[in-house]
């Protein structure tokens, strides 16, 4: 005679195959948002505390409290330049903290960079009356930083800090997020959710009928959900939830496992808002035009553009005359180009641009753009890479067509194919276009609706969480595709 919990087993059909025991030493189960506070919170504390040895062997400065407070300066100097230059390297992403390879070449430079430009401050850093501190500070900060990285990247993805997820909805939804999630963490370069802290163990459609052998349903989901350790229950959000599956996570809810949409997850996982929930999402539709918040937002956002834009327009005219002599010797024509795109509720308007293709590069219809472009003259393709050829876009941002953060604005002809293909794509004009944006700092130029897709769930996502954090987050990780020549 079969068990009631072999049964259960049985009527649901999983397509991860689950262990029927299991057993982990007691662990701190971090969670994502935890493992991202913990490397920026032990990344400060160790910048000061190599701040603090150097003191102290190079200064004989005394390890008191009354001599620290005195100092205070010092530190938080320190804190903010370390947390500004590790955003701008993206080294507080879990995901790529978790492989090695991934993050070790920022940790590195990030060290290097924080140490050299933190001695380069005056009156708010200790004064280099001895040589030797300084290069025991770069020295400490540039080992230091990567080591404990390492020490990361092998501890804390052990299965004893991961959180066991347990996956709830049947339909194709549910499945396609649960693929794409994994994908994502493969091209980090990591084990899927490795560095995520999450560990899917199984994938339940519906709660079984109930049968003479089978105990009632709501108490199986707990049985069965402690027999698997799990910690987490990530609800697929397509379908509407039976009266019997929401009582039972209600019931593991009040058991403290916790309970969130899967949509929820694939956001926090993939800093993606998928498709095919925004097709259904309110939010994007209603907006938050009301909230005080917002307003002082748009109010802020408004003052940054034009005070970026003051420093692009310097900026484009130190370019012009190179540009305009590299231009004449390797491809004759206009120094500028201008196209049509769409911008904010649907309005066309005239993008400004340095012209990096050839004058007759496009002389039927709109074609992708793409990896190695024949039409791209030589000087182009080093515009392209450092992303100067967008600079006299700050022109448009001073007309109000732009901003220097948000989607980038899309051709006519290639809104009204994608708008077919994908319905909310409309949804990205709820926003000024922008300069550079979520979407430019995470994916690559695309030349297909299916990369349209991808960097479009990112647009949205931005539409959705967009703030000043988020604006200030982008132009920061927008500098190394700059000054990396990563553009294409």
């Amino acid at each position: 005679m079969q068990s009631e919990a072999t049964d259960f087993e049985k009527n649901w059909a999983a397509p991860w195959t689950i262990p029927h025991h299991h057993r982990r030493m007691p662990g701190l189960r971090f969670t994502l948002v935890e493992r991202r506070w913990l490397l920026i919170a032990t990344d400060i504390l160790l910048l000061n505390g190599m701040l603090v040895i150097a003191a102290m062997i190079w200064y004989d400065l005394p390890f008191s409290f009354p001599v620290l407070l005195a100092n205070l300066k010092w530190f938080i100097t320190l804190s903010l330049l370390g947390f500004v230059i590790g955003q701008t390297l993206d080294i507080y992403n879990p995901v790529r903290a978790a492989s090695v390879s991934a993050i070790i070449v920022n940790c590195l430079l990030s060290g290097l960079l924080t140490s050299t430009i933190y001695l380069a401050i005056p009156w708010l850093t200790p004064p280099l009356e001895r040589r030797f501190f300084a290069f025991g500070l770069i020295g400490f900060i540039t080992i230091g930083l990567p080591l404990w990285r390492i020490l990361y990247a092998r501890l804390l993805t052990q299965p004893n800090f991961e959180r066991r997820v347990l996956l709830v909805g049947n339909g194709k939804t549910a499945q396609k997020l649960a693929t794409e999630i994994n994908a994502a963490a493969q091209k980090e370069r990591a084990n899927p959710f490795r560095g995520t802290g999450y560990h899917i163990v199984g994938h339940i459609g519906e709660l079984p009928i109930e049968e003479e052998k089978t105990l009632d349903p709501a108490h199986s989901l707990i049985r069965f959900a402690r027999r698997q350790g799990v910690d987490e229950i990530m609800v697929a959000d397509d379908v509407a939830l039976s009266p019997l599956m929401h009582e039972a996570l209600l019931d593991c809810r009040e058991l403290n496992m916790s309970v969130i949409s899967l949509s929820t997850a694939y956001e926090r996982l993939t800093n993606r808002l998928p498709v095919d929930y925004a097709a259904h999402d309110l939010h994007l539709i209603i907006g938050n035009e009301d909230d005080l918040n917002h307003r002082l937002y748009r109010a802020a956002k408004w003052v940054i553009d034009r005070l970026v834009t003051l420093v692009g327009l310097v900026a484009m005219g130190l370019f012009i005359p190179p540009i305009a002599v590299g231009n004449a010797l390797t491809s004759p024509g206009p120094l500028f180009y201008r196209q049509q795109r769409i911008g904010r509720a649907g309005q066309p308007f005239s993008v400004l641009k340095f012209r990096t293709m050839k004058p007759d590069a496009e002389t039927g219809r709109a074609v992708w753009a793409s990896k190695n472009d024949e039409r791209v003259t030589p000087l182009g393709k080093w515009l392209r890479r450092a992303h100067i050829d967008e600079l006299p876009q700050v022109i448009n941002v001073l007309r109000g067509e732009m901003s220097i953060v948000g989607p980038r604005p899309e051709r006519p002809e290639f809104v009204g194919e994608l708008s077919r293909a994908i319905p909310i794509y409309r949804a990205r004009h709820a926003v000024l276009p922008g300069i550079t944006g979520w979407a430019q700092i995470h994916y690559p130029y695309g030349d297909s609706v299916e990369d349209a897709r991808i960097k479009l769930e990112y647009d949205l996502y931005y539409v959705r969480h967009a703030s000043l954090a988020l604006d200030v987050l982008i132009m920061l990780q927008t500098l190394p595709t700059m000054l990396l020549f990563k553009g294409q």
